[in-house]
């Protein structure tokens, strides 16, 4: 059973709580999404200003109202501090039973397992209570960390996807990655 916040249920782990973005994360997710460092896999630009962090809270906040998207702030259950961020870009219930997910967090917080934690719910939840039978992940060839994640929780890289998306510096070519529902249960993620 889960708690929701507006249409963002609160999801909990050992260590962590995957809940709305709030007004008040717009300081320290300003940190994490204008650090280079951070950003530069998500395929966007550093963002400028602590406002325009608010924006895209605003802007994912009301997307899932109309079960456009579905992000989550990362929280440290104990700190009750966010970390990142991590959802459905998008999902498809007719026909496909898709999803596609993305994630993201601060820099100071790489290499601790937290990650893998929010990613294991996210599965979860796509899976057990969104319905889906397939979930994607775009990720640049060149994010080492972001492909170990996936392949740790045993996605398949189904090939390469040339200049598939359009960024600041010119189109990028991204990898398909993929898990499916018997996979997961399969796999005893």
């Amino acid at each position: 059973m889960y708690k929701c916040e507006g249409n963002i249920p609160v999801l909990e782990s050992e260590r962590l709580r995957l809940r709305a973005m709030e007004r008040a994360d717009a300081e320290i997710l300003f940190r994490y999404w204008s650090d280079p460092e951070v950003v530069k896999y998500m395929n966007i630009s550093p963002f400028a200003s602590v406002e325009d962090t608010l924006e895209m809270i605003n802007l994912l906040n009301g997307l899932s109202e109309s079960d456009d998207t579905l992000r989550w702030g990362i929280e440290l259950k104990e700190e009750e501090i966010l970390i990142g961020s991590c959802g459905f870009n998008v999902w498809e219930l007719s026909g496909s039973y898709r999803g596609e997910i993305g994630y993201d967090l601060g820099r100071e917080y790489w290499g601790h397992g937290y990650m893998s934690e929010a990613l294991h719910m996210l599965l979860a939840y796509g899976f057990e209570t969104m319905g889906l039978n397939r979930i994607e992940a775009l990720v640049d060839p060149d994010n080492v960390r972001s492909r170990q994640l996936l392949g740790a929780f045993h996605f398949h890289e189904e090939g390469l996807l040339r200049e598939y998306q359009k960024t600041d510096a010119g189109f990028i070519d991204l990898l398909m990655n993929s898990l499916l529902k018997r996979e997961f249960y399969r796999a005893g993620i």
